[in-house]
């Protein structure tokens, strides 16, 4: 599942590009929504994708993006107001028993190798979700002028990769719950503040490790969850702010 709806025409990105939605900026000569695709399309461990946005008006006007909805594998969703809510509404659409890897359309530089080690490395603890994430360290001595979201725990700092995997039929509950909290997603401490104020203060303290504070936000939700630790620095760099689109840029041609 791949999440590619719009803040609207106040982004920074859309104002600074010119580009008709998120979705169309182009990086490296192709639109990033199409970089994304073409990774969930090269890796092994996707059978489906299903495209949640962006807007239909936006698909209008880019002719590149048509041959990929005309492929059998690919399907498209109109996405709701906000993430969480569009999450929801595509999970709806998928039979319970089916394992889902999502990520985001602005996740320029994933590539097939990041797709497949993330969903062979998400089920090796067999639990009901997995989060991608990445230890900030590797991504500053890669990048240090990229600049993240980073939540400090006892065993490291690390910052989210963009990519969940939900692998049972109970984990569909974490959509529900991600509703409840997605003005919090920027914010660790108030996400683990729902956990009681013992893990607030251990949190604080940094006496709780990565793991542990997923297994006690999952236990909120009557589920299990595991962290996968990508190798991958730039698995942790999206396309979020003007910065970033440059940083990615420049990342893509010294691939090329």
């Amino acid at each position: 599942m791949v999440l590619a709806g719009d803040r609207g025409p106040d982004d920074p990105l859309l104002k600074s590009t010119g580009a008709a939605g998120k979705a169309l900026i182009r990086i490296g000569g192709k639109a990033m929504l199409a970089r994304v695709l073409d990774a969930l399309l090269e890796a092994t461990a996707v059978d489906r994708i299903i495209l949640c946005g962006p807007p239909a008006t936006v698909l209008d006007v880019s002719p590149e993006l048509g041959p990929y909805l005309k492929k059998p594998t690919i399907s498209w969703l109109a996405n709701d107001t906000s993430p969480s809510r569009s999450a929801a509404q595509a999970l709806q659409t998928i039979p319970q028993e089916q394992k889902v890897l999502l990520t985001t359309a602005d996740h320029a530089l994933l590539t097939s190798e990041m797709v497949d080690c993330f969903c062979r490395m998400a089920e090796e603890p067999q639990t009901d979700l997995a989060i991608g994430m990445e230890d900030y360290d590797l991504l500053q001595q890669r990048y240090p002028q990229s600049r993240r979201t980073v939540t400090r725990f006892k065993d490291g700092a690390y910052c989210s990769c963009n990519l969940f995997a939900f692998l049972t039929p109970e984990s569909r509950r974490a959509a529900t719950f991600w509703q409840q909290v997605e003005k919090e997603r920027k914010k660790p401490h108030r996400l683990i503040s729902m956990c009681g104020w013992m893990t607030v203060i251990k949190f604080v303290l940094r006496r709780l490790t990565l793991d542990e504070a997923l297994q006690r936000l999952a236990g909120k939700m009557g589920l299990t969850a595991a962290a996968v630790r990508l190798p991958f620095a730039e698995a942790a760099i999206d396309v979020d702010k003007p910065e970033d689109l440059e940083l990615v840029r420049a990342i893509v041609e010294n691939r090329a």
